[in-house]
């Protein structure tokens, strides 16, 4: 169990969900500012190293009894895709779907469904902390990302994992349309991080990311992408997008979300 209690927990999602509501108000205007960026920069980094000082890179965040889990699990953001390849898979029950694992590695992989099922797994009960200030509890199984990342021999160069999804909740600065997402490689490693199939004993429904979702237990939720369609090691996020890191990022939210 993590050091950081419920509490905790709470008050740094009410804290970014008030920095949720700044960035909404006029973010793009004071992340413009170089000495409010590096401030923000430096907080985050001093964030990141202080989390893992004080818990470890490998501490697990808090898991629950299957009595806790939320009768109702909001879905947030996209709920349905219009990405037309996506509608095409759903349609098919996602048959012919394939996650593909690239970029810096010696052996990229392209993975069926029924391929990502069978590798190695894990189930957990945690609790999903939203940066609007809701909070909701659900049984998760899915792939570990780490000895996925470990089959496709990742290069020396690698630092980041990037998520490419199906969602476009509007276009990204880059014009690409793409929702995306990136973590380093300590949290591609954790044991409680999966790309996730199964949600509370079924499969993982249309609106919570269907196939496939990112699970990342020691971070808020918007850093948990939906939708994975592929995912790439990679030794720089900057070409990416605003160069953040993320949808989200790009928009004024912090790259490490850790909590």
């Amino acid at each position: 169990m993590s050091i950081f209690q419920p509490h905790r927990r709470a008050w740094l999602t009410g804290a970014l969900s008030s920095a949720a509501g700044l960035t909404l108000a006029g973010c793009d205007r004071l992340t413009s500012e170089p000495r409010v960026n590096t401030a923000l920069e430096v907080g985050e980094i001093i964030t990141r190293r202080a989390q893992r000082s004080l818990v470890g890179r490998t501490a697990l965040a808090r898991e629950y009894p299957e009595t806790a889990i939320s009768a109702d699990f909001r879905a947030n953001g996209t709920t349905n895709p219009e990405n037309e390849a996506y509608q095409q898979h759903l349609a098919g029950g996602f048959e012919d779907w394939r996650l593909e694992i690239g970029g810096l590695v010696e052996r990229p992989l392209s993975l069926s469904l029924a391929e990502l099922r069978a590798a190695p797994s894990r189930t957990q009960i945690t609790r999903h902390d939203c940066v609007e200030g809701w909070s909701s509890i659900g049984k998760w199984r899915g792939a570990r990302l780490g000895p996925l990342l470990d089959r496709a021999g990742l290069k020396p160069e690698a630092r980041f994992i990037a998520f490419f999804c199906a969602d476009t909740l509007e276009l990204t600065f880059d014009g690409s349309g793409d929702y995306y997402e990136t973590i380093d490689v300590v949290d591609a490693f954790h044991p409680q991080t999966l790309l996730a199939y199964e949600m509370n004993d079924g499969p993982l429904p249309v609106a919570h990311g269907a196939p496939v979702r990112l699970r990342l237990e020691r971070q808020l939720g918007y850093k948990m992408a939906k939708y994975v369609m592929r995912v790439e090691a990679i030794d720089s996020f900057a070409a990416l997008g605003r160069g953040k890191g993320g949808y989200w990022e790009d928009r004024g939210y912090q790259w490490y979300a850790g909590i």
